[in-house]
C-alpha cells in the first residue's frame, strides 16, 4: 500500500525524476545538518549563556535575601536586570512556564534556569519574545519579578546560517539541473526519434551526449536501417514474385478467352480470377505503406471517401463522424486501404455496416461495425494473422476472402504506432473493428 502510493507520487517524466534525484539529497542533507548540528550547536550556546545569567540571578537573590528589593536594585542596574515586586499571572494556575511551541532554545533556557536557580517560580518566554521574565522567591514567602533581554541567553541571528544553507542549496541545485538537462536532452531526442519511427515516420537524428547515450543512439540507427532494409527487400521480393506470377496468369486468361465456352473453361476462368485477386491482395499486404510519406490530412474526409466508395458498390454503409476534425499526420492511402478492407469484410459477412471516427489528443480511432455473426473472442488474435481463415464461424453467402484483410489493416495500424482491436458491436450486434492510430 505504501509503495503503491510512493510509485504514484513519483514523477513519470525524465526531467521530473532527475529533479527529484537532485532535490531530495540536498533537502535531506540540509535537514540533517539543521536538526543534528545546528540544534546541538545552538542549544549548547544557549545553555552556556543561560548559565552566565543564572550566576547574576543567584547574586540578585542573595541581595534580596539580605535587604529586599531596595537593597537588590543597586545590583540589578549594573547587571542589566529589571526588578519589580512579585506578581502571580493568571496563566500560572495552568502551567508554571510559558514558551512558543517552536521555541526550542527556550526549552533549554527554562531548564537551565530552574537547575541553577531553584527558587524560580515561573519563567515566561511567551508574552514578549524579546524578553525573559521570571519570578524569584526569597525570605518568608516574598517574591520579585525579574526581566532581561532575550539576547543575553540566545545566540543572535541563528537563522542566518539556515538562510545561507537554503540559498546555497538552491543555487547548487539550479547549477546541477542545468548540467543535467544538457545530459538529458540527447536522451529525449533519442526517445522522440524512436517514438516517431514506431509511428512510421523517420526523423533526422544524430547521436550526441554521453558515451552511453551515443552508443544507444548508434544502436538505434543501425536497428532502424536494418528494419528499413528488410521492409524494402520484402517489398521488392514479393513484388517480383507477384509480377512473375501475373505473366503466366495473363497467358492462361488469354488461352481461356480463345477457347470454346464450356463448363470447365468457366470454372478455370473463375479460378484464374481468384488467383489474380489473391496476388493483388498479397501485393497490397507486402507493399503496405512503405512507399508513402506521412502528410497532414482530415481523417473525416478519409472515412467519408471509403463510405462513398462502398455505397457506390451497393453496400449499406453509414458514417458517424464529427463535423469538424483537426488535421493529423497520417498516410492517407494506407489508412484508406485499411478502412476499405474493414468495410469490405463487414459487408461480406453482414448486411450493413457503420463507420465511426473519434479524434483525441493522442489517438485517432476509426471503427467499423457490422450486423454479422462476429468473431469468437478466443479466435480474434488468430484473425489478425495473415491468411487466417475463420469461415467456419462466418457467413459464406457473399464469398470468402483470402485471409489478408484484417492482417493488412493491422499492419497499417502498427506502422502508425497503433493497433487493430476486435470487439463486439453493442449497437449492430456483430463485429466491431477499431483502427487505433497514434497521433
Amino acid at each position: 500500500m505504501v509503495f503503491g502510493w510512493i510509485k504514484r507520487a513519483v514523477p513519470r517524466g525524465l526531467y521530473g525524476r532527475a529533479a527529484l534525484i537532485l532535490v531530495v539529497p540536498v533537502v535531506g542533507l540540509q535537514l540533517v545538518v539543521s536538526v543534528v548540528f545546528l540544534q546541538r550547536h545552538f542549544e549548547g550556546v544557549t545553555e552556556q549563556m543561560t548559565r552566565s545569567i543564572a550566576l547574576d540571578l543567584q547574586l540578585l537573590r542573595e541581595r534580596l535575601e539580605a535587604g529586599g528589593i531596595a537593597a537588590a536594585e543597586d545590583v540589578a542596574g549594573p547587571l542589566e536586570l529589571t526588578l519589580a515586586p512579585g506578581t502571580v499571572p493568571d496563566w500560572t494556575a495552568r502551567r508554571s512556564d510559558r514558551r512558543l511551541f517552536y521555541d526550542f532554545s527556550g526549552r533549554v533556557v527554562i531548564r537551565t534556569l530552574r537547575d541553577m536557580v531553584p527558587d524560580v517560580t515561573w519563567v515566561d518566554l511567551y508574552g514578549d519574545t524579546r524578553t525573559v521574565s521570571l519570578n524569584l522567591t526569597y525570605g518568608t514567602g516574598e517574591s520579585a519579578d525579574v526581566s532581561f533581554s532575550r539576547r543575553r541567553v540566545s545566540a543572535s541571528n541563528p537563522h542566518q546560517l539556515l538562510v545561507l544553507m537554503v540559498f546555497s542549496g538552491l543555487l547548487m541545485t539550479a547549477v546541477a539541473y542545468v548540467f543535467l538537462r544538457n545530459q538529458l536532452r540527447p536522451i529525449r531526442r533519442l526517445a522522440r526519434a524512436a517514438e516517431a519511427f514506431g509511428k512510421g515516420r523517420v526523423v533526422d537524428y544524430h547521436p550526441s551526449g554521453a558515451l552511453e547515450v551515443r552508443s544507444a543512439g548508434r544502436a538505434f540507427l543501425d536497428m532502424r536501417a536494418r528494419i528499413e532494409q528488410q521492409i524494402e527487400q520484402r517489398t521488392l521480393m514479393l513484388s517480383g514474385v507477384s509480377h512473375d506470377l501475373r505473366t503466366p496468369l495473363t497467358r492462361m486468361k488469354l488461352a481461356l478467352s480463345m477457347a470454346d465456352e464450356t463448363t470447365e473453361t468457366a470454372e478455370l476462368t473463375r479460378d484464374v480470377e481468384d488467383m489474380q485477386g489473391l496476388i493483388d491482395t498479397f501485393l497490397d499486404f507486402a507493399r503496405g505503406d512503405a512507399q508513402e510519406d506521412p502528410e497532414h490530412c482530415d481523417p473525416a474526409e478519409i472515412a467519408a471517401r471509403v463510405v462513398e466508395d462502398a455505397a457506390r458498390g451497393g453496400g449499406a454503409v453509414e458514417l458517424a463522424a464529427p463535423a469538424d476534425c483537426p488535421e493529423v499526420s497520417l498516410r492517407p492511402q494506407a489508412v484508406r486501404r485499411a478502412l476499405a478492407n474493414l468495410v469490405s469484410n463487414a459487408l461480406r459477412y453482414g448486411t450493413r455496416a457503420r463507420v465511426g471516427l473519434r479524434v483525441t489528443e493522442r489517438q485517432v480511432r476509426f471503427s467499423v461495425e457490422d450486423d454479422g455473426p462476429g468473431i469468437p473472442e478466443d479466435q480474434r488474435d488468430r484473425a489478425l494473422t495473415p491468411f487466417a481463415r475463420l469461415d467456419a464461424s462466418r457467413n459464406q453467402d457473399k464469398g470468402s476472402g483470402v485471409g489478408l484483410g484484417l492482417a493488412i489493416a493491422n499492419d497499417i495500424a502498427r506502422s502508425h504506432g497503433g493497433r487493430l482491436r476486435l470487439t463486439d458491436s453493442a449497437d449492430l450486434g456483430g463485429l466491431k473493428a477499431e483502427l487505433i492510430l497514434a497521433r
